[in-house]
């Protein structure tokens, strides 16, 4: 079969269809043989659980801003604005100030389509405080934090996703 440079499209086509149609597939157990040679070896249980864990890291932080670059004449810290990223996910986090000196917490994880579970808890190693379901657009809300050193974590079918500690409640760094 030779192609000529003229050859139509629709002419070109018919060409592979009877090229396809005249040659044999690849025995099944050759096929295997060459997946075979690219297989990943196994990777032990545990450390296929370290490897699960992700941290992210703080691609954006609102109070990391002059007033001026912002736009304002002083810095409030009545909200917050953080941008995390990990592995082709990032996470969208707001931080405003609730009722009765209280704060919440709203975000969305952007990234692959997945359900998953937010948890909330302090940084000095205390029970989880709060947690949430992501819903199907990723996004989650928390209400009646308090202000202190926070820590977030975002669990999803396969693997667990840490963010650094967040200040909650007063000026960063």
């Amino acid at each position: 079969m030779t192609i000529d440079d003229s050859m139509s499209d629709d002419a070109l086509s018919r060409q592979v269809h009877l090229a396809h149609r005249a040659l044999p597939d690849a025995p099944p157990a050759l096929l295997q043989a060459a997946i075979g040679l690219w297989a990943r070896p196994a990777v032990p249980a545990l450390l296929q659980s370290a490897l699960r864990l992700v941290t992210a890291v703080l691609s954006f932080d609102s109070w990391a801003l002059s007033p001026q670059a912002a736009g304002m004449r002083g810095l409030t810290v009545d909200s917050r604005h953080l941008l995390f990223s990990a592995e082709g996910r990032d996470v969208d986090l707001r931080i405003a100030r609730g009722d009765g000196g209280r704060w919440q917490l709203a975000g969305q994880v952007l990234g692959p389509d997945e359900s998953g579970h937010i948890s909330l808890a302090p940084t000095d190693g205390g029970a989880v405080h709060h947690s949430a379901v992501l819903d199907a657009l990723g996004e989650f809300h928390l209400d009646d934090i308090g202000a202190g050193t926070w820590r977030l974590t975002l669990d999803l079918p396969d693997q667990r996703l840490e963010l650094p500690p967040i200040i909650v409640g007063g000026p960063g760094p």
